[in-house]
């Protein structure tokens, strides 16, 4: 049975929460991470949705995030069962190709990556959607879900990014303005 390849490009690149045989740390083209997500299981409620990151296309752009091999069929049946949970509000699966910075542009480190992704599709409930940086900082700033505060998911996945060497303008303006919006909360 040939390896599975899962990327995480949100919570899953510090906490993959399955086995995995491999981790490497790369890229997908033509996506950008986005805030756009609802996240109503995890890191909101369905009465306060906290924000979780998405993929939009986006010709040109590169999206940093890790690949996780998993090799055995026993592990991959598992990882799947428990990503079909944990992604339960992502309502699509993409196949892409990923790429390492030893293998630069050129050539794909792997094919046949997985990614799950939340579409704007009126079918994805949880879908919110564009929306300006302070609307999006004050979202998450006040949203607290089974998995915690909302704010936690925004300032580890900045730590992990920058970590990698990746600096994500759209992760980065809404972590500062996150930051402000807690600083200005314990100021008065």
């Amino acid at each position: 049975m040939a390896a599975m390849w899962v990327f995480g490009y949100g919570s899953l690149i510090w906490k993959a929460g399955f086995h995995y045989d491999d981790r490497l740390v790369g890229f997908i083209k033509d996506y950008r991470r986005v805030f756009y997500q609802g996240s109503t299981d995890h890191r909101g409620t369905p009465e306060y949705p906290g924000r979780t990151v998405t993929l939009e296309p986006a010709p040109g752009e590169l999206c940093w995030g890790v690949a996780y091999k998993v090799s055995r069929k026993e592990d991959q049946e598992v990882a799947l069962t428990y990503l079909e949970v944990r992604e339960k509000q992502y309502d699509k699966k993409e196949y892409v190709d990923f790429f390492t910075k030893e293998t630069g542009g050129s050539s794909a480190a792997v094919t046949g990556v997985m990614v799950y992704i939340a579409s704007p599709d009126k079918a994805n409930i949880n879908y919110l959607g564009p929306a300006s940086v302070e609307e999006i900082a004050k979202q998450i700033v006040h949203a607290e879900g089974p998995s915690g505060p909302n704010r936690d998911y925004l300032f580890n996945l900045e730590k992990t990014l920058l970590q990698m060497g990746c600096k994500d303008e759209h992760v980065m303006k809404i972590a500062d303005e996150a930051r402000k919006l807690i600083q200005g909360a314990n100021s008065s």
